[in-house]
């Protein structure tokens, strides 16, 4: 015969079970081979560009690289390849990034890593979209190429795998839809609020309101330290042709929390 609980300690229960669940979650060590590898999805079929509504602010449209710069400096002018189809990273050139500043943004980019592909795990269409220049969402070919969860195509790098695997093949546009809340420091330069992440890779939620426990690394837990509230967009070079296409950006009010 069983008994129904008080509805306290059934709203006990869940929140313990809730912190279990975090706790367990947060005990894996970064890029830990063991990790519990995201289910594999098929993303639905690509039906055409996401066209930039009328208030965003169009990064790239296959007119040139007039809207980045290397991450040297602002006079440096990027050097990857454009053409009016796509920007490819030009390995051993470095980083580039926005030369306007962000904060709060919804981000929307394509990408497609090289094909035939070549090399495995992270050696296989490595590179990366970086909000604020610290906050990661890894691209990599992950199309069957087992890697380290929190390392793969769409994962917040080094800290949260997808929800699931909405990876294309190589060789196929791919797209982030990206909600980015920055976080916020005090006066004496203490954090107070925290970054959060929404990512939807290919139509496909993989991040719901994430928040981030630092700025993303490899190999080390970093911890938040101050920085501007408006911040550049850069685009990772890790050696690979990735290409990047349809690229823009809307900036969001600050969030109310």
């Amino acid at each position: 015969m069983s008994r129904r609980l008080p509805v306290a300690l059934l709203v006990i229960g869940l929140v313990t079970t809730s912190s279990t669940l975090c706790a367990q979650q947060a005990e894996w060590p970064q890029h830990a081979m063991d990790r519990p590898q995201p289910v594999v999805v098929t993303p639905g079929p690509i039906i055409g560009r996401v066209e930039a509504p009328s208030d965003a602010i169009v990064l790239f449209n296959g007119h040139g690289l007039a809207a980045w710069c290397s991450t040297d400096s602002v006079v440096t002018p990027a050097r990857w390849k454009a053409s009016r189809s796509a920007i490819e990273v030009v390995p051993g050139t470095g980083n580039i990034r926005t030369r306007r500043h962000f904060g709060d943004v919804q981000l929307h980019i394509e990408w497609m890593s090289p094909a035939p592909a070549i090399g495995r795990g992270q050696d296989r269409g490595n590179s990366g979209v970086f909000l604020m220049g610290r906050y990661e969402v890894q691209v990599l070919d992950s199309y069957r190429n087992q890697t380290y969860a929190d390392g793969q195509a769409a994962a917040i790098y080094g800290q949260f795998p997808p929800l699931v695997n909405a990876s294309r093949p190589s060789g196929q546009w791919q797209a982030f839809d990206i909600v980015f809340r920055r976080p916020s420091f005090d006066a004496e330069r203490r954090l107070t609020v925290p970054a959060r992440m929404t990512v939807f890779h290919n139509g496909v939620l993989v991040h719901e309101d994430v928040v981030l426990k630092g700025p993303t690394s490899h190999r080390v837990r970093a911890p938040y330290t101050a920085h501007a509230d408006r911040l550049p967009i850069s685009l990772q070079d890790h050696g690979h042709n990735v290409r990047f296409r349809n690229i823009w950006v809307r900036e969001l009010a600050p969030s109310a929390l």
